[in-house]
């Protein structure tokens, strides 16, 4: 016996003697097979009560239960707190995506040994007269196996009880040998289930005890049941093992947000929470004087001087006010209004304000790093070429990309003048142009050509207008698109203008800055089955914006929406959307024929720029599809007149017509704003300046003063504060860079076509009469929806006449 039972027991090698064991039948397993499984028995027991959490425990020793019982998989269950179910905690090889929740009942196996808390050992569960022998309602849930492709045969289901509590189930499935479990098995998954038991009933009592330990600046998570104790125990315990930080633990096992977390860090330190803003803007009085290496060293960045001081982002708020190094930093500053947050947003911020990536460090800094190329008046093409591919430079083109993409800037301009003057760069932010950076004159020509090989143009071609993309994800960190075009100017030199097109998806319609009355009008005109609705304005008014947020409105999965785009820079699920490449011949017209052949629901055209595209418009809203489209018009009676102008049958038209969207884009006012109360004075030529809209209407000419009145009465009602309006100033901070406004805001005049103004278009009246009839049927202009978005603080009314016309 003792020469049997002596290299069975020598470490590692009785491991794999028992492994190895475990293959054979019953049968001819014997005494060494025993002691050794009771061995292994004890290893996992050992294990199970040296662990504080029950989870952690069968996600390292799953395989060794598994090997220990022959069995092919194991599901641990878990009562659930209302005790009528159990839920599985943990299981092996099950390819199911969410837990399994059964109820303690006779309709599973599981929920069947938690009621009875009895042992079962079944030869296969698919005998349906072995199960009615056990209980007569007993039966296997066979869609596990359906959806998996399993197949589940042995099964041995044991209670985990400590007394007469139930805590849970262990379900042991399929022996590998093919054989029923024997009493071997029984008897250690009894043990084990004792163990389970115990260990459960000292953690529920640590638990218990858990108020008294120290708080920690994640268990806000917990209150907020973001995720469990348990949880939160296990991901510290894993990421001091792993040598991580818990947040890093967090986001990456748990799926949980900076957001989520920040606002835990706000109860344990005490301090606001201050969230990443992709909108801030560098500002070198703050973070100037400031480099890099001392932020990240010290924790904290000043972000703007605010009324309650200067707001300064920490990572650690109790240790940066403990070292007392901001005030010897900011001596000149009274106010010190400390925030908490992230290290993932800290670092985001940090690289926002400093660069990141491979542009790390400020603009300046990459300028400064340039190194000077051969004179360029004489230079060809192959040494441009080379000046272009220095990784200095690439690094400085790629720098202002990313910084214009997080300032949201719209367009990029780059300005070169001719002989030793400086090429001015300036960013289009908020409809606005604002200076960025100055660049030597040596270096305009290499940067020119980098730009024009990134998009690949023909670098030898200086004499001539040409236009291209940028996929800027083949140069740098961001996935967006950059339309580029090369003009040359005078002295020989080469503008170049970048529009960045950010791919996203569509803004809800809600988010769009409608009122509510237009709202209301705008949703019942686009349910119409068919018809023509067109949105108008300005390049660079929204006017594509505004159109994708009208189709995700329609966009349902009984409807078929096809959209020709030039460029396609909104995606959305369920659009069958197609890009205009007037190289390859695929214009407008083109696509538009293509489309009625298709069987739509829906057409959306991006333009209609010529009479063809119009034409087949019309023709296709009057067969029973909703068609929209843009047009570059000013306001929404002038668009019917441009229309008629391109050809437009006045009759067929007049039918297609549903309505039209004129739009502008204003600036908004930045949080910053401060309120005041008008003097009669103000309110009288505010009136005044409203009602010269309605001067036309029959209303009015009737009677101004009364109307004047009643209006008055309406705004108090809807936005005036006792009795009194209230209007809005722009102040200025830091984070609109001290102008006032942050952002913009739509402005919309919606005409939608009633009897009346179909009447008048197939009349060809003047845009007046149908101003009148527009405004009289409910229509606001886009100056006087302006003045109300004034009264709701959005936008100020210098901002309102800056992109109105009258």
């Amino acid at each position: 016996m003792s020469a049997v039972l002596k290299p069975a027991l020598s470490g590692k090698d009785s491991e794999q003697a028992f492994f190895d064991s475990q293959m054979l039948p019953p049968e001819k397993r014997g005494m060494t097979f025993e002691v050794l499984f009771y061995r292994q028995l004890q290893q996992v027991s050992t294990r199970i009560h040296e662990t504080e959490n029950i989870d952690q425990i069968m996600l390292e020793s799953s395989q060794d239960i598994c090997k220990l019982f022959n069995a092919d998989r194991l599901t641990l269950y878990a009562v659930s707190e209302d005790h009528a179910a159990i839920v599985s905690k943990f299981k092996t090889g099950l390819n199911t995506a969410k837990d399994l929740k059964l109820p303690i009942s006779a309709q599973s196996i599981a929920g069947y040994v938690a009621l009875s808390k009895q042992l079962v050992n079944i030869a296969d569960v698919y005998d349906d007269e072995a199960l009615k022998r056990i209980h007569p309602t007993l039966s296997f849930l066979k869609e596990v196996d359906k959806r998996s492709g399993y197949r589940t045969k042995q099964m041995l289901v044991v209670p985990i009880l400590d007394g007469d509590t139930l805590h849970g189930v262990l379900q042991v499935i399929n022996n590998k040998s093919d054989q029923p479990f024997g009493e071997l098995e029984i008897e250690g998954a009894s043990q084990l289930c004792k163990t389970l038991a115990t260990a459960i009933r000292q953690r529920m009592r640590r638990a218990e005890e858990g108020s008294r330990r120290k708080a920690t600046k994640y268990d806000g998570l917990v209150a907020d049941g973001v995720l469990t104790a348990d949880e939160l125990h296990l991901c510290m315990q894993k990421a001091r093992e792993e040598v991580r930080s818990v947040e890093h633990m967090l986001m990456a096992e748990y799926q949980i947000r900076p957001s989520q977390i920040g606002p835990s860090l706000s109860k344990f330190f005490g301090v606001p929470y201050e969230p990443f803003n992709s909108g801030r803007i560098r500002s070198e009085l703050l973070h100037g004087p400031l480099k890099r290496e001392f932020i990240e060293e010290q924790g904290w960045i000043p972000l703007e001087d605010s009324r309650d001081g200067l707001v300064v982002m920490c990572v650690d708020p109790e240790a940066v006010r403990g070292s007392r190094v901001v005030p010897q930093v900011f001596p000149r500053m009274g106010k010190f209004a400390y925030r908490v947050t992230t290290q993932t947003e800290f670092e985001e911020t940090l690289g926002q304000l400093y660069g990141a990536g491979v542009e790390s460090g400020s603009i300046d800094q990459l300028l400064a790093d340039l190194n000077a190329p051969a004179d360029e008046e004489g230079a060809d093409d192959s040494s441009l070429e080379s000046a272009a591919a220095d990784n200095e430079l690439v690094k400085f083109v790629n720098k202002v990309i990313i910084d214009a993409y997080n300032q949201k800037v719209s367009d990029i301009h780059i300005e070169p003048l001719p002989g030793k003057a400086k090429t001015g760069i300036r960013f289009r932010i908020d409809g606005s142009l604002v200076p960025y950076i100055e660049v030597p004159a040596h270096f305009r020509q290499a940067m020119v050509t980098r730009l024009k090989i990134m998009c690949d143009l023909d670098i030898s071609e200086k004499r001539k207008p040409q236009d291209g993309k940028i996929k800027f994800k083949k140069f740098g960190p961001l996935d967006i698109e950059l339309r580029v075009a090369t003009i040359p100017s005078a002295g020989g030199v080469e503008d170049v203008v970048m529009r960045i097109l950010a791919a996203g998806e569509p803004i809800p319609l809600e988010k769009l800055g409608l009122t509510p009355h237009n709202k209301e009008r705008l949703e019942k005109t686009v349910s119409k089955p068919y018809g023509l609705f067109y949105v108008c304005g300005p390049t660079g008014s929204g006017k594509t914006t505004t159109l994708h947020s009208i189709l995700k409105f329609l966009n349902t999965p009984d409807t078929k929406i096809w959209t020709a785009e030039d460029p396609v820079e909104i995606t959305q699920r369920g659009l069958r959307q197609v890009q205009i490449n007037k190289k390859a011949g695929i214009d407008f017209a083109l696509v538009m024929r293509a489309f009625l052949r298709a069987d739509p629901d829906i057409i959306m055209v991006g333009e209609s720029r010529d009479k063809e595209t119009v034409s087949m418009g019309v023709e296709a809203s009057l067969t029973g599809h909703l068609v929209f489209s843009t047009l570059h018009t000013n306001s929404a009676p002038e668009s019917i007149t441009r229309l008629l102008d391109m050809g437009m049958d006045p009759f067929n038209f007049a039918d297609a017509l549903l309505g039209i969207l004129a739009q502008r884009l204003a600036k908004k006012l930045c949080d910053c704003k401060e309120t005041y109360t008008p003097d009669s004075e103000e309110v009288k030529a505010f009136v005044a300046e409203y009602a010269e809209e309605l001067r036309h209407t029959a209303a009015w000419k009737a009677g101004y003063a009364g109307e004047a009145n009643k209006l008055y009465e309406e705004w108090i009602k809807a936005y005036g504060e006792n009795d009194r309006l209230r209007f809005y100033r722009a102040v200025g901070c830091d984070k609109c860079n001290k102008t006032g406004y942050k952002g913009r805001i739509g402005l919309h005049e919606l005409l939608i076509a009633d009897d009346t103004v179909k009447r008048l278009v197939q009349e060809r009246a003047r845009v007046a009469e149908i101003f009148a009839a527009a405004v009289e049927g409910g229509m606001r202009t886009l100056k006087m929806d302006g003045m109300e978005k004034t009264m709701l603080g959005m936008t100020d009314l210098k901002q309102v006449r800056s992109v109105c016309i009258k």
